[in-house]
């Protein structure tokens, strides 16, 4: 139970806060993985597309907003999972905050590249907004689907089959 090996016989104790398992990760790491391996998949067809666009230096440019998509969606989860955790407020300005730090982000990259001879602007651009929106809008199904009906969401055997961390449940 969650009181303790000492407490298995009593039902109903209430544990104290230090010994209460709270989950791992929440939802929003989920996505952000699920996203970025989403990217994974999708990026031959954007390296094929920036290397017929601009050769070796559009296969590279392509490649870098991979990664900076990936990479954006995972920083953003990680920013919600740890603000989530203090208050409701603090989630509210970290998530309006990191937008804002991660275009930003985004933006530096894209002037810190502009000025080398391999960066090519339109496969990096391209490549950067149509997986950024094309995999929101898919994981944004994906996720309405798992919130109208339940059963199909992918964790939901996992969920289920994990001991409460509820420290009322009776649950052993």
């Amino acid at each position: 139970g969650l009181a303790g090996p000492g407490a298995a016989g009593l039902v109903g104790t209430v544990a104290e806060a230090s010994d209460v398992v709270l989950p791992a990760e929440g939802p929003e790491r989920e996505i952000a993985r699920d996203l970025a391996r989403r990217a994974a998949i999708v990026s031959p067809a954007f390296l094929v597309l920036g290397a017929v666009l601009d050769g070796v230096h559009g296969l590279v440019s392509a490649g870098l907003a991979l990664v900076l998509v990936a990479g954006n969606f995972l920083l953003g989860a990680a920013i919600i999972g740890r603000a989530v955790a203090v208050s409701l407020n603090t989630l509210y300005g970290a998530v309006l905050l990191g937008y804002i730090v991660r275009l930003g982000l985004l933006a530096v990259f894209a002037l810190a590249f502009k000025g080398t001879g391999w960066f090519a602007a339109v496969p990096f651009a391209a490549t950067l907004l149509v997986t950024h929106l094309g995999l929101l809008a898919a994981e944004t199904k994906r996720v309405s689907m798992t919130l109208a009906h339940p059963g199909l969401a992918p964790s939901a055997r996992r969920v289920a089959d994990e001991p409460s961390t509820d420290p009322t449940s009776t649950q052993e």
